[in-house]
């Protein structure tokens, strides 16, 4: 399905003519109905002659309701242009169109309507007016189409028309990252909480897990709504109902959203190009009081402009916006700033980086991975995917780092490793990062405790003591006379283990488990510590803290009396 928003001047026609095509009333209120505009967000949906699904979103063309305008075609690719034959370009179709250009609608029809009241003469004008108003847009060379809605002349053309616009047009990315900003919210009866919005960047489905953001409330889809009918999931791009179960509709509201859990970085600040409108006669600086349109939602924020004072009419810039609230937000959104002083819409842009970790004099944002990177020297690929939405692969183990950082680290853990001799170093004392790079490092050996060159051999593994508890086996000496430093040293190591106070050889512990297998072998049920102590030929002294080291490790596991199989059971 794709999904389309109607633009245009107050009375031009838009619902008129939405309700030509798809014998769906988009205006819902009865106050709509009296006044004769649109005042909210309406929608409907129709089938194509080719057999291809449309929505319409119907947005309103009052200039007091142009919040709703832009809660309607946040996420939306194409667009039907609206302008009436009678009355032609006005003040409202100028803001539209360029609201429409700065949230990165590429594609769309212009319908010139009320044809059936002007003559060939003023159609023509009309005609010619649209294209000198157009020129220079994304809506330069699209089709120009006079209609009717209410005798019907035009409309099997136009259908045809957005045949050939869903065809051509760019479809929706499915980015595995579902997101649906809610522009509607309301309680229905038997149902509960539903939500509507148009879904972007991947898909969702039935009893789903998700969250809603602002305030990462849990929930669970129900169902699943689109153009009337009820499926088990749906992908983006499409106009979407949500039956949510676990959050109340009252928490609920336009410029909220629905995502999947532990999925987005919600952040209340982010760099951004803006492009100023050509038409604005001031420049736009710090001062002022602003309104962003992002997403669904209508935002107070204030603004800080990067790396100079102001950005002037038709120029191009950066900046940092600081929301009233946390966001679900990635590199490529698109924003319409608004001066709510003036009342005028600035301009819009393009979110570039959701976590500035720059001084905004210092900042220079872009949506690259590099400059992740180069800013912050060390990131995990999981932050990266968070960060941009981009699933990217690790240079060393689960990071990104850049090569000068890389070649830094490896040389100053060989030397600390060398330096370190034979002993080695704690494994420990080394964190996340130096680990992976670690077990690059070709002269470097990482066992489960110690780190040390591969070339030197272990000074303690040829400690007496070891030789003494390997000949006693099952009933080892006690490390009397043995230096404390020098025996800790041999535990760290993994040479012994001790064990409710008893120390034994490592080996033991292995022939220990061999042990237990036999027992096991000859009684699947279990066995008895007294008959695990007669098999070795311990004394209960040992058998005891024997049998249970082999329950820490997983060999066998205790049953009542019973030693029976474990996951690391030799021979399983």
């Amino acid at each position: 399905m794709t999904v389309v928003a109607t633009a245009g001047h107050v009375d031009h026609g838009k619902s008129s003519l939405v309700l030509a095509l798809t014998g769906t009333d988009p205006d819902r209120f009865e106050e709509e109905k009296r006044r004769g505009l649109t005042i909210d967000l309406g929608f409907a949906h129709t089938t194509l002659p080719s057999g291809a699904e449309l929505s319409f979103i119907d947005v309103p063309g009052h200039v007091k309701f142009l919040r709703n305008m832009l809660a309607g075609v946040g996420g939306v690719t194409a667009c039907v242009f609206v302008v009436a034959a009678t009355e032609g370009w006005k003040p409202q179709s100028e803001e539209h169109l360029r609201i429409l250009e700065l949230l990165g609608v590429t594609s769309g029809i212009v319908v010139l309507t009320k044809s059936d009241l002007v003559d060939a003469d003023l159609a023509e004008l009309a005609a010619m007016d649209v294209a000198d108003h157009v020129a220079g847009t994304f809506l330069a060379d699209a089709p120009v189409l006079a209609v009717s809605s209410t005798t019907g002349a035009g409309i099997d053309a136009l259908r045809s028309a957005l045949d050939e616009l869903v065809a051509t047009s760019a479809g929706a990315v499915d980015r595995g990252r579902p997101r649906l900003w809610i522009d509607r919210v309301f309680a229905a009866k038997g149902s509960g909480t539903v939500a509507t919005g148009t879904l972007v960047g991947g898909r969702l489905a039935a009893d789903q897990a998700v969250v809603t953001e602002p305030g990462s409330a849990s929930a669970r889809i129900r169902s699943i709504q689109t153009a009337g009918r009820t499926v088990e999931s749906i992908g983006p791009g499409t106009r979407v109902a949500v039956n949510l179960a676990g959050v109340d509709h009252h928490d609920l509201a336009r410029g909220h959203a629905v995502v999947e859990p532990d999925r987005w970085r919600l952040t209340d600040r982010f760099d951004a190009s803006l492009h100023v409108l050509d038409a604005l006669d001031h420049d736009v600086s710090r001062r002022g009081a602003f309104v962003a349109y992002i997403g669904s939602g209508e935002h107070t924020v204030k603004l800080r402009v990067l790396g100079r004072e102001a950005i002037a009419p038709g120029r191009d810039g950066a900046v940092r916006l600081f929301l009233d609230g946390a966001l679900p937000l990635l590199p490529g959104d698109r924003f319409v700033l608004r001066e709510s002083g003036r009342d005028e819409t600035v301009g819009g842009g393009e979110v570039l980086d959701i976590d500035p970790v720059l001084r905004a004099s210092r900042a220079s944002p872009d949506r690259s991975v590099d400059r992740l990177v180069r800013e912050r020297g060390w990131i995990t690929v999981r932050e990266v995917e968070r960060l941009t939405g981009d699933a990217v692969d690790p240079l060393v183990g689960d990071w990104l780092t850049t090569p000068e950082l890389l070649a830094s680290m490896h040389d100053d853990l060989l030397a600390r490793v060398t330096e370190a001799g034979p002993v080695g170093l704690d494994v420990a004392g080394f964190d996340d990062r130096e680990r992976a790079v670690l077990a690059t490092i070709d002269e470097i050996v990482v066992d489960a405790t110690t780190v040390r060159l591969a070339d030197v051999v272990d000074p303690f593994a040829d400690h007496p003591y070891l030789a003494v508890l390997l000949a006693d086996g099952f009933t080892p000496s006690q490390p009397d006379g043995v230096d404390r430093g020098e025996l800790r040293e041999l535990v760290r190591r993994g040479h012994v283990v001790v064990r409710d106070g008893v120390h034994f050889h490592e080996a033991t512990i292995a022939a220990a488990g061999e042990v237990a297998a036999g027992l096991l072998a000859a009684h699947p049920d279990g066995f008895t510590v007294a008959q695990f102590r007669d098999a070795t030929g311990a004394s209960r002294k040992y058998a005891l803290p024997l049998v249970a080291e082999l329950d820490a490790r997983g060999v066998t596991r205790r049953r009542d009396d019973l030693r029976i199989a474990g996951p690391r059971l030799p021979g399983r």
